[in-house]
């Protein structure tokens, strides 16, 4: 094999080499795998990691709807998480007069936890290579002339192994189809909310912390999970009883210290590391930029109206919770890809692999081709799509207009208008609204505007204010006004067909799929070690307690503490500022408490709230975040700089403890 190949393939690609990169399947630990984690540390065997047939770490690892992971920590049904996971939830259950999101939410009796309807956690049972029987399903639906894409497929295997099993079942594809694996799990949906700090506790440091080192937040939230009496999932009922789970994680005092060994489970959600240099070069020069321009403009504006107004905070606060997270996200993507190098990394490995000369044309030519309609369509939908939420409103009000009657369908739209409306401020809505207009006409090709767009824009020309006044409506939209026809005179479906018309010989994604089939085979058929990219299915990554050197061989410490946290306080920073009671807690403490601390595991979205497990399986601490310099990580791993930030447990242990007074959760955990 080729010297220079095999060296830019340890950079680039999951590697045992360099550094703790990967997020191995927990059904499918090699033989290999287990001996490196043997030699880092690790003091188990595989089956007390997963096993099918006897209790596992895997059965104490819970997916929360397949955005978080979250992990059993008592025999009484008690969940740990992270707070960001459950921000949605204690912000559903805030009104002005009960902020939980300021003031936090303790739930002191069992009585007192709060059911939190739609909310389900999914136990994995087992995971089964289903590869073969996908294949055959596959050709007998071609021979009898049916249908056979992927949803397809899907559905009649998940079906199938439901009926069979009585289990929830998710067929997942790995390397864009090489191979297949069904999921089977155990659902509850009788989730409670039990502790949740406040944000000046949970979120220290805001948005201008955020994939920050170092960092000072306890972020962490439990909930407890129900059943009925039976001991089986149920739905909620007051007659339910605290669940019995198969397997608990002990909760380690002891803490931690440099170089020791660390492993993660859960469920990260995507990563692209089998993309081409060709889909990287266009997401990070043509389509995030544009979409990171836009929500910054946009959280410029709704922290102006937030700052300004706590009712508005309020309402707003998990909008802008959202729209922050994912924008830093992709511009630390594009920012680190640059820094890094990454497109050329891939070029490198692209060169030296056999049979892709003709493949990687294809993919230049059609990204190029492409570039203008994706810049079209991704101003589209930040502006008219995702920039205000009026236009789900107009979205659903143009839906009821073209639909059939049916007063039922009616009644249910006209109810999540209602919602959408408690939801927002129509001074915020406004300010919003001007902005997306222009963006909108500033930035989309004409050709797109819809017939109404084109005689606004040629009455109004570039006087966008008037332009506002004349479609603004201080009340509830209707159908037949002129803002809700705005929003309707073009969709997403003329953008999508400008794009697919230019690629329908060679579409990117059938390209896509190809370059990755070829990159698996070629690493198999080279005894080259390797993982699929992560789709919300269980892994595990391990690797050590570590800290780094951001830049110019300044060296990170590893963790942080408490003294640092009451150092950064500002009072005149919403961000940055610290209840009383918890300020003088932290500074009447004898010593300073050890905060978040820094580890080398490969994470992802999905993984927040995984269990961070020393070599005994023993939880330590909450995976919560990445540094900046990982933000690349959706397509290529720096084993020097890429970093998972978690949150100390011997922290949540102290605020349960001295600050919310939990002593009754603290008695249901085993800690050691």
């Amino acid at each position: 094999m080729n010297k220079r190949l095999i060296f830019l393939i340890c950079l680039l690609l999951p590697s045992r080499l360099l550094a703790d990169e990967g997020m191995w399947m927990v059904n499918a630990l090699s033989r290999a795998l287990v001996q490196t984690m043997e030699n880092e540390g690790l003091k188990l065997g595989p089956r007390e990691i997963y096993s099918e047939d006897a209790v596992s770490l895997k059965d104490a690892i819970v997916s929360l709807d397949f955005g978080c992971t979250g992990s059993m920590v008592s025999p009484e049904g008690l969940l740990i998480t992270n707070h960001h996971c459950a921000y949605r939830d204690v912000h559903g259950l805030s009104t002005p007069d009960h902020n939980y999101l300021e003031e936090g939410f303790w739930a002191h009796t069992r009585s007192e936890e709060v059911p939190i309807p739609g909310k389900s956690a999914y136990f994995l049972k087992k995971v089964l290579d289903v590869t073969e029987e996908v294949a055959a399903l596959t050709s007998e639906l071609k021979a009898a002339g049916k249908p056979f894409g992927s949803r397809k497929i899907s559905f009649v295997m998940e079906r199938r192994y439901h009926n069979q099993t009585g289990l929830e079942a998710s067929l997942s594809s790995m390397w864009a189809g090489s191979k297949y694996y069904m999921a089977l799990y155990e659902v509850y949906k009788d989730v409670r909310l039990v502790a949740a700090p406040p944000v000046s506790i949970a979120a220290f440091g805001g948005d201008e912390d955020n994939w920050e080192w170092p960092q000072h937040k306890c972020d962490f939230a439990m909930y407890r999970i129900y059943t009925g009496r039976d001991g089986k999932p149920a739905g909620y009922s007051a007659d339910n009883v605290p669940m019995v789970p198969t397997r608990y994680l002990t909760v380690s005092r002891r803490g931690i210290s440099e170089g020791d060994f660390a492993m993660v489970m859960g469920y990260p959600g995507r990563t692209d590391r089998y993309s081409s240099s060709a889909k990287v070069s266009h997401l990070t020069g043509v389509t995030l930029p544009i979409s990171n321009k836009v929500r910054v403009d946009q959280m410029s504006i709704l922290r102006r109206h937030m700052d300004a107004d706590p009712a508005i905070r309020l309402r707003y606060s998990d909008s802008f919770f959202s729209l922050s997270n994912v924008q830093e996200l992709q511009q630390g993507e594009v920012d680190c890809c640059r820094r890094f190098g990454v497109v050329g990394a891939k070029k490198a490995i692209e060169a030296d692999m056999p049979g892709l000369g003709g493949l990687l044309s294809k993919l230049d030519s059609q990204y190029a081709a492409i570039a203008e309609a994706e810049r079209n369509r991704t101003w589209y939908r930040e502006t008219l799509i995702r920039g205000t939420k009026l236009a789900l409103v107009a979205t659903r009000l143009n839906s009821l207009k073209r639909g059939k009657s049916n007063s039922g369908r009616e009644a249910q739209v006209l109810s999540n208008i209602e919602k959408d409306y408690a939801g927002m401020d129509l001074r915020v809505e406004k300010d919003m609204l001007r902005y997306c207009l222009e963006a909108y006409y500033e930035h989309v090709d004409p050709s797109y505007w819809g017939p109404f767009q084109r005689a606004l824009k040629k009455h109004f020309g570039s006087d966008y204010d008037a332009l506002l006044d004349a479609l603004w409506i201080d009340r509830r939209m209707t159908a037949d006004d002129d803002l809700c026809r705005f929003f309707g005179d073009v969709n997403i479906a003329v953008f999508n067909s400008v794009s697919d018309k230019i690629q329908s010989d060679a579409p990117v994604v059938e390209l896509g799929r190809e370059y990755t089939h070829l990159m698996y085979r070629w690493r198999e058929d080279n005894g080259i070690l390797q993982y699929p990219d992560a789709n919300s299915t269980m892994r595990l990554t391990f690797g050590t307690v570590k800290g780094y050197s951001p830049r110019d061989g300044v060296s990170a410490y590893w963790q942080s503490f408490s003294d640092g946290l009451l150092a950064k306080a500002d009072t005149s920073n919403y961000d940055f500022r610290l209840k009383p009671e918890w300020e003088n807690l932290l500074a009447g403490s004898k010593k300073a408490q050890p905060v978040n601390f820094l580890t080398d595991n490969d994470i992802t979205g999905g993984n927040s709230g995984s269990p961070v497990m020393n070599a005994k399986g023993e939880l330590v601490g909450l995976a919560f975040d990445g540094n900046k310099e990982s933000l690349a990580s959706n397509y290529y791993f720096t084993p020097e700089y890429n970093r998972c930030v978690c949150v100390d447990i011997r922290f949540v242990l102290w605020t349960l403890d001295y600050y919310a007074g939990m002593r009754s959760v603290l008695k249901e955990m085993k800690l050691r």
